[in-house]
């Protein structure tokens, strides 16, 4: 059955939010001889993206300085990363992300990946016009001319922001299934192509069905189906796309422990994801990363990060009692 389920980010509006007092709080801490980052922690992990936006616009005013320069001038490491990113609005931050991720030295397909599979319309469309505002080019063109093969493709079908909204059709659901289950025997150019449109571009009402009646055809779960044809980049592309369509507190969950994990703490994913789902589903991700796990998250960034750093992820991951 398809599930609305209610989400909950960690961090909400502060009450009673005065921005030019916490202004003037962090010019104090910035501008003291060494830098006071409790007071930093204090303030930017328990206001909202719009309040901090707001704190930078009166820090402006206060100082005539931007507040992420100056953040960046006096903090260093992982650190800084976290607290620069809570800085950026959820576009900017995702369009940021993407950029080093495509203009680095290495591509970064898991960041393209995370990001681009787990996007709505709206977000995707967003994100491509914060991605023109910053860099003075096109997301899509980007996308082209760093990644290839159907892995491009796919990650082009994606960044267009196509995908049907709340459409379902029980007919049709059977044939796009049984069009799955022959790009997983025949592996062709054409059927991986057609694999990618319909994940691509069918709502997330109607895949559920598709996949429902992937696993009557083959007797097989889509996942493991595509993980057995495909492999490298596409194959995890494809996997991003189906878990976030079932769930996506679930998927991020699975991210977070394998960068924590898998990487020896992967810090650039754990902060990516940290930050971009804070007002978003984070409880919920905590939630699913319990249930999956058994540790809690909050017990697994204690026990990797340290210092400032933990303290700041810590309190955005806002842990309940019983995870310490």
């Amino acid at each position: 059955c398809f599930l609305l389920q209610q989400t909950q980010g960690t961090i909400f509006p502060a009450p009673n939010f005065n921005p030019i007092m916490d202004a003037q709080l962090l010019g104090g801490a910035l501008q003291g001889i060494s830098c006071e980052k409790d007071v930093l922690i204090d303030i930017l992990t328990q206001r909202c993206n719009s309040q901090r936006l707001m704190i930078a616009e009166a820090y402006r005013d206060m100082y005539g300085r931007d507040l992420i320069t100056d953040l960046k001038e006096n903090l260093s490491h992982h650190f800084k990363e976290v607290m620069v990113g809570l800085m950026y609005p959820p576009a900017s931050y995702d369009a940021h992300e993407l950029w080093h991720a495509l203009k680095g030295v290495d591509t970064e397909e898991k960041c393209l990946i995370d990001i681009l599979a787990s996007r709505s319309n709206m977000e995707i469309f967003q994100m491509k016009e914060a991605y023109l505002m910053q860099y003075n080019t096109d997301l899509q063109q980007d996308i082209d001319s760093e990644t290839s093969g159907h892995f491009r493709d796919t990650l082009m079908n994606l960044a267009q922001g196509t995908r049907m909204e709340g459409y379902a059709d029980p007919s049709t659901a059977a044939q796009d299934a049984m069009i799955l289950w022959e790009a997983c025997q025949q592996k062709t150019g054409e059927h991986k192509n057609m694999l990618q449109m319909i994940l691509c571009n069918r709502s997330h009402q109607q895949l559920w069905m598709v996949f429902q009646e992937f696993q009557n055809i083959s007797g097989q779960d889509i996942v493991d189906a595509i993980s057995e044809c495909y492999d490298g980049y596409f194959q995890e592309l494809l996997v991003a796309i189906v878990l976030c369509i079932r769930d996506k507190p679930s998927y991020f969950a699975y991210r977070l422990y394998n960068a924590i994990h898998d990487f020896g703490f992967h810090n650039k994913t754990v902060i990516r994801i940290l930050i971009a789902r804070s007002e978003i589903d984070l409880i919920n991700i905590r939630q699913r990363y319990k249930e999956r796990y058994g540790k809690s998250l909050f017990h697994d960034i204690k026990h990797f990060a340290s210092g400032h750093y933990e303290r700041a992820l810590l309190a955005i991951c806002a842990g309940d009692a019983e995870d310490y």
